[in-house]
């Protein structure tokens, strides 16, 4: 039986805990690395046998006594994780405020049979999870969570599971490779790594300086190219009663729901290189999410991408958004040289539309439900020109601006999108799971 503070964790959680130690004395060592390495100089063959044969056990120790020492449990009204070995801390999330619950599956943790099962809640920008359980206790959980924040009977709960899905889109490994290539990122980051270092060495004629340089880029240059296609790997997206679910990853399996009614803003990108073929990378921010933007789709043909965008923001013409954007007046070119023509505005029955960019055009739009403040900004520049910017607020804790707007048609799209978002507020759908 289940001890009486709740359930603990996988077996395998103490391992994973026994690193902290580890990891403390190396970070130590790295940060007064002369003092470390003088010791190491004197010790002996003798006394680093002594010293494996104490840090091994107390690490392991540590992550014995930590995992025991955290529980979780599942009442009718919320989720309790009771943490912590010398200093106890419980959470107590109410399930009504869950917006979110995902299952992470990384490598290792999929070769043991494990994953890790993470939270959003309302009001909190850091995930609390569960690291780790086994796949069918995560998958389990993560079922009954959902079915209570719905509000399905507590006693039928635990049995209800996962509901069904329907896959709307997958796409090809081919495709995403095709796409990563004609993108500029990473080629920007390849050069910048080429060039940066050489010109570096040549000017200071310091190898450790160029190094130095090229290390960090070395990451930036990974993460947008070959750790992108790692993290974007096999792309699936299906539709179910509790969200639109995501699921990604060559080696770390993602597994993510994108909430009903929690989307505030989408973001339709159009790389340069990717308009001859039609493609488009769609971006969503999500209420109570991180502030970087969730990633519905890494590419998608625009027509396909549209047809998944529908069921995320139903009765909203992604194709009739995008072209009712109107471009702004020819003034603007002396507030923005060259760019100015990327701007547009416009607006539908549904969403709030606005356009920026000409190498990589992107389109940005907020159902007007979502919108929670308009607002009118204008500096001396601006105002000597006749022109001014309207920005709307939404619950992502972000905002999307109407640019280089005619001044008068500034304030009247403030009035306007006030009374639109009044209106849009009455007719929303309800936002609970399940519905």
């Amino acid at each position: 039986m289940p001890p009486p503070e709740g359930k603990r964790l996988h077996p395998i959680t103490p391992w994973r805990r026994a690193w902290a130690p580890i990891a403390a004395l190396t970070v130590f060592a790295v940060q007064d690395f002369r003092r470390t390495r003088e010791w190491a100089e004197q010790l002996t063959l003798g006394w680093l046998l002594v010293a494996f044969a104490v840090v091994v056990p107390l690490a392991a120790a540590y992550g014995f006594l930590s995992w025991w020492a955290t529980h979780y449990a599942v009442t009718d009204t919320e989720l309790r994780i009771r943490t912590g070995l010398l200093f106890r801390r419980v959470a107590h999330i109410r399930l009504d405020r869950i917006q979110a619950v995902d299952v992470s599956r990384p490598l290792l943790a999929r070769v043991a049979g494990v994953a890790k099962l993470k939270l959003d809640v309302v009001g909190t920008e850091a995930k609390d999870e569960l690291a780790f359980l086994g796949e069918a206790d995560a998958v389990a959980l993560r079922a009954e969570l959902l079915a209570r924040a719905a509000g399905i009977a507590p006693e039928a709960a635990p049995t209800a599971g996962e509901a069904p899905e329907r896959e709307l889109l997958r796409v090809p490994p081919g495709m995403l490779t095709v796409a990563l290539l004609l993108m500029g990122t990473g080629w920007g980051f390849l050069a910048a790594l080429v060039v940066t270092p050489l010109v570096l060495w040549w000017t200071t004629g310091s190898v450790t300086a160029a190094l130095a340089t090229a290390l960090p880029m070395v990451g930036g240059a990974w993460m947008a190219t070959v750790g992108r296609y790692l993290t974007e790997y096999d792309w699936k997206v299906a539709e179910s009663p509790d969200g639109v679910r995501v699921d990604h990853g060559l080696l770390n399996r993602e597994h993510a729901t994108v909430p009903p009614g929690r989307v505030q803003a989408v973001r339709v990108l159009e790389p340069l290189l990717w308009r001859r073929r039609g493609w488009v990378r769609v971006e969503l921010a999500v209420a109570g999410g991180d502030k970087a933007a969730t990633v519905l789709l890494p590419v998608a043909e625009r027509d396909v991408a549209a047809g998944v965008l529908a069921r995320v923001l139903p009765g909203v013409d992604v194709a009739a958004a995008a072209e009712a954007a109107r471009p702004v007046a020819p003034r603007a070119r002396w507030a923005v040289p060259v760019w100015w023509r990327g701007y547009g505005h416009g607006v539908t029955d549904a969403v709030f539309v606005t356009r920026y960019g000409r190498l990589r055009r992107v389109v940005e739009l907020v159902p007007h439900a979502k919108v929670q403040s308009v607002r009118l900004t204008q500096g001396p520049w601006m105002r000597r020109l006749g022109l001014a910017d309207v920005h709307v607020d939404h619950g992502a804790n972000a905002s999307t601006a109407a640019r280089l707007r005619d001044a008068a048609e500034a304030h009247a799209i403030v009035g306007a999108q006030a009374e639109r978002s009044r209106t849009g507020r009455r007719t929303a759908r309800p936002e609970r799971w399940l519905t």
